[in-house]
C-alpha cells in the first residue's frame, strides 16, 4: 500500500514538473549587441543591485552601515559574563539624592520626625552628607523602608544571568565589623 501512494505522489510530482515547463514563455531572444548599448534591462538591474550590496558592505566594513537595535532583547555580541557597564561611564550623574549610588554611600544616622523616618546617609568619600526617606529614587535604585536601624534599598541590576531585575540592598546603621 505505501508503494503506491509513493508511486502515485511521484507521478503527480511530475505531471505538476511538465504542467509548469508547458506554462513557461519562450525564451525572448536577446537584443543585438548594438541596440541600447549592449545591456538589457535584466543585466542593468543585476548590475545595480552588486553595486547596492557592494557599496552596503563597504559601509559594514568602515563601521558606518551596522547598528544593532534590540528591541529589548540582549545584545547576542555581547557576553553573557561581562558584566555590563553602569550609566556612570555614559552619562553624567545628576546632583544630589537622585546622582547617589547606593554601593557608594554609608549610614550615618536614622530618626523619626513627626512620624516618618529619615536617614543620614553619607557618600564613600566623604565629602557630602545626605537625608533621605522612603521612597526617594537614588540613581541605581530606590529606597524601600527606613527601620530604627536598617535601611533597605532595591538596587536595579542590570545583567542578563539574573532572572530578577533588581536586588535587595540592606545597609545597617551600624555594622558588625
Amino acid at each position: 500500500m505505501k508503494l503506491t501512494q509513493r508511486i502515485s505522489a511521484l507521478a503527480l510530482a511530475l505531471l505538476a514538473a511538465g504542467a509548469l515547463q508547458a506554462q513557461k514563455p519562450a525564451a525572448t531572444p536577446s537584443p543585438a549587441p548594438g541596440a541600447a548599448g549592449g545591456k538589457d534591462k535584466d543585466q542593468a538591474a543585476n548590475e545595480q543591485t552588486i553595486d547596492q550590496i557592494l557599496q552596503g558592505e563597504e559601509d559594514v566594513l568602515s563601521g558606518e552601515g551596522y547598528s544593532y537595535d534590540p528591541a529589548g532583547r540582549r545584545d547576542p555580541f555581547v557576553s553573557l559574563l561581562a558584566r555590563t557597564q553602569n550609566k556612570q561611564s555614559t552619562e553624567p550623574r545628576p546632583e544630589g539624592v537622585p546622582g547617589l549610588l547606593i554601593d557608594e554611600i554609608d549610614i550615618q544616622g536614622i530618626f523619626q520626625l513627626k512620624g516618618r523616618m529619615f536617614a543620614q546617609v553619607q557618600t564613600s568619600n566623604k565629602e557630602k552628607s545626605y537625608l533621605i526617606q522612603e521612597g526617594d529614587h537614588l540613581y541605581d535604585g530606590e529606597v524601600v523602608s527606613i527601620s530604627q536601624n536598617e535601611v533597605v534599598f532595591k538596587q536595579v541590576v542590570n545583567d542578563p544571568s539574573v532572572i530578577k531585575p533588581f536586588r535587595e540592598v540592606v545597609k545597617k546603621l551600624n555594622p558588625e565589623p
